[in-house]
């Protein structure tokens, strides 16, 4: 099998697999936090560092949520079947970024590596991602070039890859919906504060020798199950999430 193809396969494997990589970066992670047994190996990270690192990953799920919060149907979506594609978009967060959502989910997990502050925890994140998602995204672009043929050369020609150009922002061609941008981001906001809750709770016991739950991480593990679940009962139960173009 020639490079390309070889590329090509394995970036629509990756794609569907896309939704086991936090099992992935679980088991590192787990694996790093073993060293806090030994708290002259991996200091106690202050508090200070711990919000710092939560508002790194509150600005990866942020830009998702401005994201997708534009974004027409039948696009920026969470299926693992295949490329889907109804529309390019080219404008808002794409006029600037082909793929504000990998960007997203780059920070996110950035920001949880850090909360570990082990280097060598950030570095594999740094790899795996640049590694899983070049692949990813070279499949899902040769999908669209097929496609979309010159349309999509032209905004690829025009728009990074994954590093943003601001300079190039086009207003999105749609109105922000809180409807849609809620309906479609708020498990990813409750399993990233869950995330941080479980390994504050995993490191924190592990230095102690006993089970540890932080008061601060706590009352932030509580909010963040409120909101899940208020915005889980209103998309399950009522019809006030619903909306007809997204």
């Amino acid at each position: 099998m020639a490079l390309q193809e070889e590329f090509e396969d394995l970036g629509n494997r990756f794609f569907r697999w896309r939704s086991y990589l936090p099992l992935f970066m679980g088991a590192l992670f787990l694996a790093a936090l073993l060293s806090y047994r030994h708290p002259e190996a991996a200091p106690h990270p202050g508090l200070s560092w711990q919000m710092g690192c939560l508002l790194v990953s509150l600005a990866g799920l942020g830009i998702r949520f401005y994201t997708v919060g534009f974004a027409p149907r039948g696009t920026s979506g969470r299926n693992t079947r295949g490329q889907v594609a109804e529309v390019l978009n080219t404008s808002g967060m794409y006029s600037v970024v082909r793929n504000p959502l990998y960007l997203g989910n780059f920070i996110i997990w950035l920001g949880l590596a850090w909360f570990i502050k082990i280097w060598w925890v950030i570095l594999i994140v740094i790899l795996a991602f640049t590694l899983f998602y070049e692949r990813i995204i070279f499949a899902e672009e040769k999908f669209l070039r097929e496609k979309f043929g010159e349309d999509f050369l032209t905004w690829a020609a025009m728009t990074p890859a994954i590093m943003p150009r601001w300079k190039n922002w086009r207003p999105p061609e749609l109105s922000f919906s809180w409807k849609s941008a809620f309906k479609r981001e708020y498990s990813s906001f409750f399993a990233m504060i869950a995330s941080f809750t479980a390994l504050a709770v995993i490191r924190d016991s592990l230095q102690a020798g006993s089970i540890m739950v932080d008061r601060t991480w706590l009352m932030i593990f509580i909010f963040g199950l409120i909101i899940y679940l208020t915005l889980r009962t209103l998309k399950k139960k009522t019809k006030i999430l619903i909306t007809v173009d997204r």
